[in-house]
């Protein structure tokens, strides 16, 4: 009843409208009581056949500038443009869990309608206040061997994974939907293909997988407003949860879709392009997004898997570093790797947990640290091994490396429905090393 209250009160007691006074690309002009439209309003065309929900985005001289969630199918001049004074919330509740939602929050996958909240939950709610923020907690077991040994998560931590296209990014993230120990997962498909959404659900994440997420879904053929408002309810639910003192498991896929989606508004709003074509807004608004994971007030923590779609596998184009200064670690994933059959094809030596060496077990840390140096020793002479230009004997330190490669490849690749433990993954570890004498 509570909730029912308090959505009969979101109701506009009056009607305030303006009029669609033009189309500008993928822009609608209205006109009429600007003083009632601010930034981030929702204003709603009336166009006969369907209503399009908008948001407004900006202002030019006396017109409104609305973005669409919606196509522009049916727009015409003179069209009511009817603004709501509600603030753009969202009302999630348990009852959400194993369901699959647009952008708007609305359900899309046939199971009736979704029991509404009674606190709202603003689309773009601040990040918590630095000083009131708990600091991340224990370490968190993800079911990859290789993120749990090498790139230890902590509660709270926000990762990204960074990778071209075709390189495994959406199997590492089931994998670790399906496998990591949180109350609750959230995950957004942001710009996703169409025809892998049910891929994803049935055979990556599962029934049980399923049972315990929210999936948002927005893809790549829906508005840039779309896009974009799904990254931002993904946050919405992942904080209602933390609220709930829970421990929440985050992932997006992917934060470039919704960078890009920002540039298609901010070009069609008149913002100048800077690097790559990306406006100003785009880097304003990625840590705003960003910063709302992590640790909570309270007891409740988001913990995040961003992923990144680098641009040509160049991992410094503008929205990977950018995204890389932000989050606590990234994980890259190569193209190279992946070619020679190795999944998930991350590349340990430039990857970076920035939690480690604290989130790692002490008593394997030396452990760990002469693995990554047998690993570094074979990159550096790797060219010349495949050449046949070493000569066995040359160094100790490249014959070592040499012999416990083939080992060491074999742990860092695993089965996409194969789950192991951090404490397996640091005994298999310690098991390699021992073929070469005492791993201290």
């Amino acid at each position: 009843m509570r909730a029912l209250a308090d959505q009969i009160s979101d109701i506009d007691s009056m009607s305030i409208y303006g009029r669609v006074s033009g189309v500008r690309g993928l822009m609608i002009e209205a006109s009429g009581p600007i003083h009632a439209m601010s930034v981030g309003a929702r204003v709603t065309v009336e166009t006969g056949a369907r209503p399009i929900p908008c948001e407004v985005v900006g202002f030019a001289g006396d017109q409104a500038l609305l973005m669409p969630f919606a196509g522009l199918e049916g727009v015409r001049r003179g069209c009511k443009a009817l603004v709501s004074l509600a603030p753009a919330a969202v009302r999630p509740s348990a009852g959400w869990l194993g369901r699959v939602v647009n952008a708007l929050g609305e359900p899309i996958d046939g199971k009736g309608p979704l029991p509404q909240g009674g606190d709202p939950m603003p689309f773009r709610a601040d990040p918590p206040a630095a000083h009131t923020r708990r600091r991340v907690g224990a370490p968190l077991d993800l079911g990859v061997r290789t993120l749990n040994t090498f790139l230890t998560c902590c509660r709270g931590q926000r990762m990204g994974i960074f990778a071209g296209s075709g390189v495994g990014k959406s199997v590492l993230l089931s994998m670790i939907a399906r496998n990591v120990e949180a109350d609750v997962s959230v995950i957004g498909l942001i710009g996703e293909r169409g025809r892998e959404v049910q891929e994803f659900l049935q055979e990556d994440l599962g029934e049980e997988g399923l049972a315990r997420s929210v999936v948002v879904v927005a893809t790549s053929d829906e508005p840039a407003l779309m896009r974009k408002q799904a990254a931002y309810l993904t946050l919405s639910i992942a904080e209602y949860f933390r609220d709930l003192d829970q421990q929440v498991m985050l992932m997006m896929d992917s934060v470039t879709r919704f960078a890009m989606a920002q540039r298609e508004i901010g070009l069609s709003a008149g913002e100048p392009p800077t690097a790559k074509g990306y406006t100003p807004t785009v880097f304003s608004e990625l840590p705003r997004l960003l910063e709302r994971a992590g640790p909570g007030p309270r007891e409740g923590a988001i913990t995040a898997i961003f992923t990144v779609l680098v641009d040509g596998d160049d991992h410094n184009e503008p929205v990977a570093d950018a995204v890389r200064g932000i989050l606590d670690g990234h994980i890259v994933m190569e193209r190279a790797i992946a070619e020679r059959g190795r999944y998930p094809a991350i590349n340990v030596l430039k990857s970076v947990s920035r939690t480690m060496p604290r989130s790692a077990d002490p008593e394997y840390w030396p452990v760990i640290q002469r693995a990554k140096r047998i690993l570094a020793t074979y990159a550096d002479m790797e060219e010349l091994i495949r050449l046949g230009a070493y000569r066995q004997g040359s160094s100790a330190e490249v014959d070592e490396a040499i012999r416990l490669q083939p080992a060491l490849e074999a742990f860092l690749g695993q089965r996409k429905d194969e789950n192991v433990k951090i404490r397996d993954g640091y005994d298999g570890l310690a098991r390699i090393l021992e073929e070469a004498g005492d791993p201290g």
